[in-house]
């Protein structure tokens, strides 16, 4: 199973988005600063994620997420960040 997620970052006021395998896994890695611009964000909030049986189908929708904008992509299917 594969999960095409978006995260969203108080602190920065930004999103991320990306696919992953382990979502759990992935976003307690984001949390924990892996990367320099995750930890910047710390904390992350799940906003949004849809499961794939392959990963091709995750890296899709990952694809059009990043094009649109994951504010836009959110806005446009009618998904509200609390």
């Amino acid at each position: 199973m594969y999960t095409t997620y978006i995260l969203y970052s108080p602190k920065l006021k930004k999103y991320y988005s990306g696919q992953t395998m382990d979502l759990k896994k992935r976003l307690d890695e984001h949390n924990r600063g892996k990367t320099k611009f995750s930890a910047a964000g710390a904390p992350w909030i799940l906003v949004f994620s849809k499961d794939f049986e392959s990963r091709t189908d995750a890296i899709l929708l990952e694809s059009k997420i990043k094009n649109r904008g994951a504010a836009r992509f959110l806005i446009d299917n009618q998904i509200s960040v609390g």
